[in-house]
């Protein structure tokens, strides 16, 4: 699927029919329309032979045949508008954000990740929790981003009281919140340094995968570059967004993970069911207008 705002082609690659047919269209045009006959049969006899009534269809009617082709391939591909009102369908996409805020050194980069993504989210629904040792929720899921990033310069280190580092937690806090809210696909982006993170969050990233929901890595790195324990935890986060079947990415350049988040909507409304709640297919009526080239031809046969 291929959008351009509120107008879209849910199946372009019927587009590459186009420029073959083009090319076969060149190669018919340029042959002679009777081929050999013209070497086997004496040119006089040939002239009677195509003055006669039995021989006036013999010009080419291919001309019709091709522009009714080009017409069913442009119809496949599926030329479609935005349905009126389509935004209010709320459950089909959200991004939820889990913030670590256990480490104070680095909340403001991990803070300053979860905004980008949230100036970011286009209509999309967006919700955001915290967590440290156990997980809360900041903000229901909603779709006025605007409303959350007021929030987020409130954060610091202490607005989660249970001491350590859950992300296990956060994860089952965003499935179940998902799963509440009949979430029909979700992106997840875990904002953190990477502690805490061991085999019970990989296990929760694939089984959130298998349900349709992506899980993001954006790692938040010390101020004094990076040492031996940053790539051990560097490495953990990339094995988590592997096991949810997302992207890993750095929290001082989220645009990556924006971009991913940002396409994931037109590419899975597009390849299911679910863009005919959001998308209008105008291809059925260019049907009508591939018949009627046909139509020509067949009534040239009868005559």
């Amino acid at each position: 699927m291929i959008d351009f705002g509120d107008f879209a082609l849910l199946r372009p690659l019927w587009l590459l029919v186009l420029p073959a047919l083009a090319l076969l269209f060149v190669a018919t045009r340029r042959r002679d329309e009777l081929g050999d006959w013209r070497r086997a049969v004496d040119p006089a006899l040939l002239a009677v032979m195509l003055d006669r009534h039995a021989f006036r269809g013999a010009s080419r009617r291919d001309g019709p045949i091709f522009l009714s082709v080009a017409l069913l391939a442009l119809a496949l591909c599926g030329p479609a508008a935005k349905t009126p009102g389509a935004e209010q369908f709320h459950n089909l996409d959200a991004t939820m954000i889990l913030l670590d805020v256990s480490r104070g050194e680095r909340l403001p980069q991990a803070v300053a990740a979860a905004q980008f993504l949230l100036e970011r989210s286009g209509a999309r629904q967006v919700g955001l929790a915290l967590y440290a040792g156990d997980a809360y929720l900041a903000s229901p899921l909603t779709d006025d981003a605007k409303s959350l990033e007021s929030l987020l310069f409130a954060v610091d280190d202490v607005t989660v009281p249970d001491g350590g580092i859950r992300p296990d937690r956060a994860l089952a806090f965003a499935r179940r919140l998902l799963r509440e809210a009949q979430i029909a696909a979700a992106d997840i982006a875990v904002i953190s340094d990477g502690e805490g993170l061991d085999a019970r969050a990989e296990r929760l990233a694939a089984s959130l995968a298998r349900e349709g929901r992506r899980v993001h890595s954006l790692f938040v790195s010390t101020r004094a570059g990076a040492d031996a324990l940053d790539s051990a935890r560097r490495s953990a986060m990339a094995a988590l967004a592997a096991a949810g079947g997302g992207r890993a990415g750095d929290a001082a350049d989220p645009q990556e993970i924006a971009d991913e988040i940002a396409a994931r909507g037109v590419a899975h409304i597009g390849a299911s069911e679910l863009r005919a709640l959001q998308w209008r297919d105008y291809g059925r009526f260019l049907l009508f207008f591939a018949a009627a080239p046909l139509l020509l031809v067949l009534r040239g046969r009868d005559e």
